[in-house]
């Protein structure tokens, strides 16, 4: 267990450390950005990607919606990549032949003993759901002599580290419910913002004020539906990899389930 509880430790380590790195990455791009992007000219009515992309006309940037969905976006790719990197670790553990792999093979009590201690003695035994099933397959199975616990006995466990990868993305579901938060907070921002200069409204006669005061109002309009659009869109993609990202984990499990079966329930033999 001590074993245990230093991976899934190390494993929490490294994702604040992602998470801090992707930030920091971020905030490198954003600061890139903003200096190789040309500034919103007021009252212009050409579309700028700095407008879109970072606000960059804002009195308050760097401090603005759209650079703050860029950073949590950030965070969810971290996020996401770790998935990755554990689907992929956990595919591999599927090549290491950890039980025999022949169709002729019957697995008696006494052919398990070095297989469970062979693998019990790895470092990172208890970190891989390949090697925990195993570990408690073959320990049930020493314990009763059935093979219909042991099978029941994978059932459960798979059911179990399914519902342990689903909470692995409640923080994945939690920043994919934020950022279109951002966005329509931007949103009701913008239209605040352009009501308030509504109020300011110049003299007709005056046609210079007039303009001014129009780009004024779309610039700000422009806030509203800017930081919808590019949340929606920060949401669609964190979506779509989510997807793969958590279809893989789970393919990753329904081939260690598929291993299991394969090369140990159906090759139990009662004594």
């Amino acid at each position: 267990m001590r074993i245990a509880n230093w991976l899934e430790f190390a494993e929490s380590n490294r994702r604040v450390v992602g998470a801090l790195t992707a930030l920091l990455t971020c905030a490198g791009l954003i600061a890139l950005l903003a200096i190789l992007l040309p500034v919103p000219e007021a009252g212009s009515n050409q579309v700028y990607l700095s407008a879109l992309l970072l606000d960059r006309a804002s009195a308050w940037f760097p401090f603005t919606v759209q650079n703050i969905m860029w950073l949590i976006f950030s965070v969810g790719i971290a996020e996401i990549t770790l998935r990755f990197n554990r689907a992929s670790s956990e595919v591999r553990q599927l090549s290491l032949e950890l039980l025999p792999e022949d169709a002729s093979t019957i697995l008696r009590s006494q052919d398990l003993i070095p297989v469970y201690r062979r693998i019990s003695r790895a470092k990172q035994a208890r970190h891989f759901r390949l090697q925990r099933i195993l570990l408690r397959v073959i320990q049930q199975f020493q314990i009763s002599r059935s093979a219909d616990q042991a099978n029941s006995l994978l059932n459960s466990s798979l059911e179990l580290i399914q519902h342990e990868i689903d909470l692995r993305y409640n923080m994945m579901r939690y920043i994919v419910w934020l950022i279109p938060t951002l966005g329509f907070i931007g949103t009701v921002i913008g239209i605040a913002l352009a009501l308030s200069a509504a109020n300011d409204m110049p003299s007709l006669d005056d046609a210079q004020a007039v303009q001014v005061w129009f780009g004024t109002m779309t610039t700000k309009l422009g806030l509203a539906f800017n930081t919808t659009f590019l949340a929606l869109i920060l949401a669609a993609i964190l979506v779509f990899l989510q997807h793969i990202a958590q279809g893989k984990e789970e393919t990753a499990l329904n081939s260690a389930g598929q291993y299991c079966l394969d090369n140990l329930i159906n090759r139990l033999y009662e004594e």
